[in-house]
């Protein structure tokens, strides 16, 4: 008898919970199937293809790659946080390549938030057309249904200054993020933000901004018969620069929007190739593909800004790029969600990428404690 009234509370237990599950918006259920995102989420959405060159352009091979042997020590950091790429590039030549798991120089995953960069040369190159006339317009002259957009310029989203209501959180289950990310309408989401602070005075780190950003410029990019920020990475990057795989940009749904603050697939090898576009001041092989001038401003921090913090100017972010300091040196890198790391070092003439599922929750102001690591060992293999 108690046992079947225990079953009976079991089952209706899992009916309540069918039913409130049911009754949740479809960003929640898909958050609950998934959970926290990965790098592996890549084909869990519907997405764009970003396709590879006719003509591949090959990162030369160090006759003594991976003469560097790593420690003990230096494994066990990076598989502390699930490294499954380290990619180490020096003068063009790849000098360190180490795959983990099931990851190849072929295999594709989610770069996150260093998708923000890729949107930055994107915008850089539309402004060097002319289809963004200044990075000082309104936001309104592009988006005139974006009630906000009279007190927005194309600058605020490019430095994180907009001032918009947006909540920066993944593992919040209601958080405008997660709802970005497992969502099916990105645009509504984003044109319904309200300005809640005075854009242009203070840095606040913000994926609406960069989601933003990108509908200013595909509505830009429209006006030259541009059907996609897709296609428009395909032409202007993808193929100038000798891609060797194809990269998938996921969408929000079927036939809908890419998710620019986050969702840009694509190999080590590949990433490395932008990289190599900033070492070179925006030409590739004597093709100018973005201005040295836009390049030079957007890996500048952006010190007319109040940093984060509260207390100085902002010295470590420029045109959605952050500039790193080690070592006495600064540089650009590219960063995302789980520790997707690109550093480009000008002094070193160098790249370094480091792909995983995790990094370190523990800051040290701007940066998390992980990222020096994998520029220490690098220094060991650069000359």
């Amino acid at each position: 008898m108690v046992r079947k009234r225990w079953i009976k509370i079991v089952v209706l237990i899992l009916m309540a919970g069918v039913f409130v599950y049911l009754c949740l918006p479809t960003y929640m259920q898909k958050a609950f199937i998934y959970w926290y995102p990965d790098i592996s989420d890549t084909y869990i959405f519907a997405s764009n293809t970003v396709h590879k060159a006719d003509s591949c352009w090959e990162w030369p091979v160090a006759s003594d790659v991976n003469a560097y042997r790593m420690d003990e020590a230096e494994k066990d950091y990076l598989k502390e946080y699930g490294t499954v790429a380290y990619l180490v590039i020096q003068n063009d030549t790849i000098r360190q390549e180490e795959y983990w798991e099931d990851w190849t120089p072929h295999k594709i995953s989610n770069i996150f938030s260093a998708t923000k960069s890729v949107v930055a040369l994107l915008v850089g190159i539309a402004y060097d057309e002319g289809y963004i006339e200044s990075l000082d317009d309104r936001v309104s002259k592009y988006l005139p249904e974006f009630e906000a957009g009279d007190r927005i310029t194309v600058r605020n989203l490019l430095t994180m200054s907009s001032g918009l209501d947006w909540d920066e959180s993944y593992a919040a289950l209601v958080s405008k993020t997660t709802q970005a990310y497992y969502g099916d309408a990105i645009r509504e989401l984003i044109l319904d933000l309200k300005v809640v602070e005075e854009p242009g005075k203070k840095y606040a780190y913000k994926s609406g901004d960069t989601q933003l950003l990108s509908f200013v410029l595909e509505a830009a990019l429209r006006r030259g018969e541009v059907s996609t920020i897709s296609d428009y990475a395909e032409q202007k990057l993808w193929k100038p620069l000798g891609a060797a795989e194809d990269a998938l940009w996921n969408l929000d749904r079927k036939g809908g929007d890419e998710k620019t603050y986050c969702c840009f697939n694509t190999t080590a090898r590949d990433l490395a190739r932008l990289g190599r576009l900033m070492l070179n001041h925006g030409n590739w092989n004597g093709r100018q593909i973005i201005s040295e001038a836009y390049l030079h401003e957007a890996v500048t921090p952006a010190s007319y800004l109040e940093n984060e913090f509260g207390d100085g100017p902002l010295d470590y972010y420029g045109f959605q790029i952050w500039i790193m300091s080690y070592r006495g040196m600064r540089f650009p890198v590219f960063r995302g969600l789980g520790g997707q790391y690109m550093y480009v070092i000008p002094q070193k003439n160098a790249i370094v990428i480091r792909l995983g599922h995790k990094r370190s929750d523990e800051y040290v102001r701007e940066l998390t404690v992980d990222m020096t690591g994998y520029l220490d060992i690098a220094m060991k293999i650069l000359k």
